[in-house]
């Protein structure tokens, strides 16, 4: 299959689940096509779960969940050593970061110290442990979910740790004629129920290849630089932007140019996934929180500003 069929598949194949949300699942395949990680943020019951199962029977990958809470360890996470009194020897038992699709859910209710347990495994598809680096997965996807409600009991996901999410963004509540779908879908069996694997492993890997070869002009590199840069002179923004979103930005614009069928980026692909890509990793100061600005302003505004290459 081409690229635009193997995202048409996974694509439909998610929306048999989950309905009316075909430009949030755009964004998702996104970020797991070009290596990136997402942040789910959004009130409960919206779908976040249901979208990471679906996305895992698609593509037949392992699944795991964790619950993530104030008692919950980094070795919860990560694995630990147990000392085995047969062979007198220290065992290493993985946890469930080594899978596919990892979904960390209610990320913020964990310590910081919990939360930095992820870094590594993010940032470079490893972790290290009693001195020893093991590799993870080449799809390791983590779907990360917080209420941007509820504070309470709650630790602030601190700067690091937002910078190494590709994207965040919220699914937000579907249109009436589709809710009254979900209701009528789920009277006897969860859609869930019903979907299958419909792309192996190796396509997946080969669209992420496609991705990477996606031509992408001078123009539009210097174009997503000066977005970026934007954020750091802006008014009221404390910390901007890193490169690390540069090239975010820039390998999720050319798997959305796969996704439409084409083979090279376009301003309109920047555009369309700049604001889930950038607003996340912007710390506004105290008077510009006050005076109602966010984040997603500031980049809206800066893509107004910056001008679009001929």
């Amino acid at each position: 299959m081409s690229g635009k069929e193997t995202f048409e598949a996974i694509s439909g194949n998610i929306c048999k689940v989950i309905k009316g949300q075909e430009n949030a699942i755009r964004k998702l395949l996104a970020a797991f096509i070009s290596g990136g990680h997402v942040l789910l943020e959004d009130v409960p019951g919206t779908g976040k779960t249901t979208l990471a199962k679906a996305l895992a029977k698609s593509i037949d990958a392992e699944y795991r969940r964790i619950q993530f809470t104030p008692d919950l360890l980094p070795t919860d996470i990560l694995g630990v050593s147990v000392f085995d009194q047969r062979d007198q020897h220290f065992h290493f038992h993985q946890g469930p970061v080594f899978s596919n699709i990892l979904l960390a859910d209610e990320i913020n209710r964990a310590s910081p110290r919990t939360q930095s347990a992820l870094l590594e495994a993010m940032a470079e598809s490893q972790v290290s442990v009693d001195g020893v680096v093991r590799p993870l997965d080449k799809l390791f996807f983590v779907i990360a979910t917080q209420n941007p409600i509820e504070f309470h009991g709650t630790y602030p996901l601190p700067e690091a740790q937002m910078d190494r999410f590709a994207l965040r963004y919220g699914l937000g509540y579907v249109r009436p004629e589709d809710e009254v779908q979900i209701l009528s879908e789920q009277t006897a069996r969860h859609p869930l129920d019903g979907i299958s694997a419909c792309v192996s492993r190796t396509e997946l890997l080969d669209l992420r290849t496609q991705a990477f070869g996606i031509r992408i002009s001078e123009e539009l590199k210097h174009y997503i630089v000066s977005l970026i840069r934007g954020t750091r002179n802006f008014a009221g923004v404390l910390l901007g932007a890193s490169p690390r979103a540069s090239l975010a930005l820039m390998k999720t614009s050319q798997v959305l140019a796969i996704f439409d069928g084409m083979e090279y980026v376009t301003p309109d692909h920047i555009q369309e996934i700049a604001v889930p890509v950038i607003a996340h990793r912007l710390m506004l100061d105290s008077q510009a929180r006050f005076s109602g600005m966010t984040s997603t302003h500031v980049v809206e505004e800066i893509i107004k500003t910056v001008p679009v290459p001929g």
